[in-house]
C-alpha cells in the first residue's frame, strides 16, 4: 500500500511527498483507513513507528473536507494531549509539515514559559492545538480555550500520561469535551490500567496492535556492559572517544545524575549538555536544537524527555543508568534505529542494577547481549553468576627471582 491508496486529499498528498513519505508505515496502514471512517481507535505500537502520522493525516484531512473549517476565524476542532513539553512541540512541526498546503493553522501550548505569546496564537484562531496538559487546563480555566466547535481529540503516550500523574488532569479536559467527537488513543505500551480508562473515554472503539511480541525496536543492536558505579563514567568516556563524530543520546535515571555526567563529560575534554525538568524551557530548546542540527553531538537526558527526541541520524543511546521500570527501556532504546535506519543501544549495569536487567529481559523476550571486553572490568565484578577473573599480571623478571628465592629461604 502507498499513501495514494489512502484518497486522501489533495494538498495532504503534496505534503507528504514532500516530506518524502510514500509507503505507510504498519500502524500508519491500519490505523488511517478506521479513522477515515470516523472511528474510535485505540492504537499500540512501539515508539518510532510512525504513530504522529497515523493520527495527524486523517485528522488534517477530515479537517480539508470540512466546508465549516475555512469561514471566519479558525475554531478549535482537534486536539492533541500529550505529556511533555518536547513532545508536544515534536508532534506541532509535525503538524505544520503535513499542513502546509493547506489553510489550517495549528499551535502548541506548553508550561515552563510565559503564556502571553501562547494566549496571543489562540486569540488570532486555530484548527488544531496540542499541548501538555497543566497548562492546557490553566487556559482553559482563564478561558482563553473553548471547545464547542471540537470534533477530535487526541490522547498521546496515554501509558506515560498514566505514570506521570496527568490522569485526573486529563480526566477533568475530557470531561469538557463535546460528546459527540472522534477520539484516539495512541500509545507504545499498553498496560491494564490503560485499557480499562480508554473503556470509559473512547466509545465504541476499534484496537491496532503493532508487533506485540516485538517488545525493542528491530534495528537496533543491543549490548550491555556490566561496571561498578565508579567506573560508568570512565567506561562512557572510553566509549565516546571512540565515536567521535556521531550523534549519542545519554540516559540518567536522575536530574543530579544527569548534570553530574555533562560535568565529568567536561572535565575529559568532552563537551555535551542536559535536558531534564529543572532546565528551564529555552536550555532545553537550546540543548535539543542544537542537537538535531549537529552543534551538539552528546546530549544527556532524563526519562521525562525521552519521548521528544525525535532524531533521524541517531546512532547510539547509552543508557548510564538502567531504568528502574522496564518499558522505559523499549522507549530509550526506541530513540535510535527509527523509521529505515538502523542503531545502537548501549547500556551499562551494576550489581544493584541485574534486577532491572531482568525485568527488561522479561520484557523484550530475549536476552541482551553481553560485552564482556572493555578495560574497566573489576576483578569482583559478577557475570552470570561467576566472579570473572582478569588474567594476573605478569611479574618483572626481578620480582619473579626475589619471590622465587623468598620461597627458597622459607624451605630451608
Amino acid at each position: 500500500m502507498k499513501f495514494n491508496d489512502l484518497a486522501l486529499e489533495a494538498p495532504i498528498l503534496k505534503a507528504l511527498e514532500k516530506q518524502g513519505y510514500t509507503q505507510p508505515t504498519p500502524i500508519q496502514e491500519k490505523a488511517i483507513p478506521i479513522l477515515l471512517k470516523g472511528h474510535d481507535l485505540l492504537g499500540v505500537a512501539q515508539t518510532g513507528t510512525g504513530k504522529t502520522a497515523a493520527f495527524g493525516i486523517p485528522i488534517l484531512n477530515h479537517l480539508c473536507q470540512d466546508k465549516t473549517t475555512g469561514k471566519g476565524q479558525p475554531k478549535v476542532k482537534a486536539l492533541v494531549v500529550t505529556p511533555t513539553r518536547e513532545l508536544a512541540i515534536q508532534i506541532a512541526e509535525n503538524f505544520t509539515a503535513y499542513s502546509e498546503f493547506t489553510n489550517l493553522k495549528s499551535t502548541v501550548i506548553f508550561g515552563g514559559v510565559k503564556q502571553a505569546q501562547q494566549v496571543k496564537h489562540l486569540r488570532s484562531g486555530v484548527n488544531i492545538l496540542i499541548a501538555t496538559p497543566g497548562r492546557l487546563l490553566d487556559l482553559m480555566s482563564q478561558g482563553f480555550i473553548t471547545f464547542k466547535d471540537l470534533k477530535y481529540v487526541v490522547l498521546d503516550e496515554a501509558d506515560q500520561m498514566l505514570d506521570m500523574g496527568f490522569i485526573h488532569d486529563v480526566k477533568k479536559i475530557i470531561a469538557q469535551l463535546p460528546q459527540k467527537r472522534q477520539s484516539l488513543f495512541f500509545s507504545a505500551t499498553m498496560p491494564k490500567t490503560i485499557v480499562e480508562l480508554s473503556k470509559k473515554m473512547l466509545g465504541k472503539f476499534e484496537r491496532v496492535t503493532i508487533k506485540p511480541e516485538q517488545a525493542t525496536a528491530e534495528k537496533v543492536e543491543q549490548g550491555i556492559y556490566f561496571v561498578i558505579k565508579g567506573n560508568k563514567t570512565k567506561l562512557l568516556v572510553h566509549l565516546l572517544e571512540q565515536r567521535k563524530e556521531e550523534s549519542v543520546l545519554v540516559f540518567s535515571r536522575t536530574k543530579h545524575g544527569a548534570n553530574k555526567i555533562v560535568k565529568k563529560l567536561e572535565q575529559s575534554g568532552i563537551k555535551s549538555a542536559a535536558i531534564h525538568g529543572n532546565k528551564s524551557q529555552n536550555m532545553r530548546q537550546k540543548a535539543l536544537g542544537d542537537f538535531k542540527m549537529g552543534k551538539l553531538n552528546i546530549l544527556v537526558a532524563t526519562d521525562i524527555a525521552a519521548r521528544g527526541i525525535d532524531i533521524d541520524e541517531l546512532s547510539l543511546v547509552i543508557n548510564f543508568d538502567l531504568p528502574n521500570v522496564a518499558e522505559t527501556y523499549v522507549h530509550r532504546i526506541g530513540r535510535t534505529g527509527r523509521a529505515n535506519a538502523s542503531g545502537i543501544a548501549l547500556s551499562f549495569c551494576m550489581a544493584e542494577e541485574r534486577p532491572y536487567l531482568k525485568e527488561i529481559e522479561k520484557l523484550i523476550k530475549q536476552k541482551v547481549p553481553r560485552l564482556l571486553d572493555h578495560p574497566f572490568m573489576e576483578d569482583h565484578d559478577v557475570i552470570e553468576g561467576a566472579s570473572v577473573k582478569k588474567p594476573a599480571k605478569k611479574q618483572n623478571s626481578k620480582k619473579r627471582n626475589y619471590a622465587r628465592n623468598n620461597r627458597s629461604r622459607k624451605r630451608g
